[in-house]
């Protein structure tokens, strides 16, 4: 509750100030909208091109996600696939029992 009047107050005070800066301005309304429109242009183009740097950024982690979990897929596939031929292996070894010992 306290953030929200906090963001309030925010607004209303640069609400304010751009308003008496438009009032107290050295420079005709012309110029001032000129100045205005120019700076809002630039804003918008350096949104754009963040946009684009910031996608750019996310494809590549993503990309590196997906190699990532490749890799752990091949290593688990990979373990899981040891594990099986050793299981085999462990079966199909005969028990050395008491009279059934090798080389007799």
């Amino acid at each position: 509750m306290e953030d929200d009047n906090r963001i309030s107050y925010f607004f209303l005070g640069l609400g304010l100030g751009v308003a008496v800066g438009v009032l107290f301005a050295p420079k005709s309304g012309q110029e001032t909208r000129e100045i205005i429109r120019n700076k809002a242009n630039e804003s918008a183009d350096y949104v754009k091109r963040r946009g684009t740097e910031l996608r750019e950024q996310a494809a590549e982690a993503i990309e590196r996600g997906k190699q990532t979990i490749q890799r752990h897929k091949e290593n688990l596939n990979a373990a899981v696939d040891a594990g099986r031929q050793a299981y085999r292996e462990a079966v199909n070894t005969p028990v050395n029992t008491p009279g059934n010992t090798p080389g007799q």
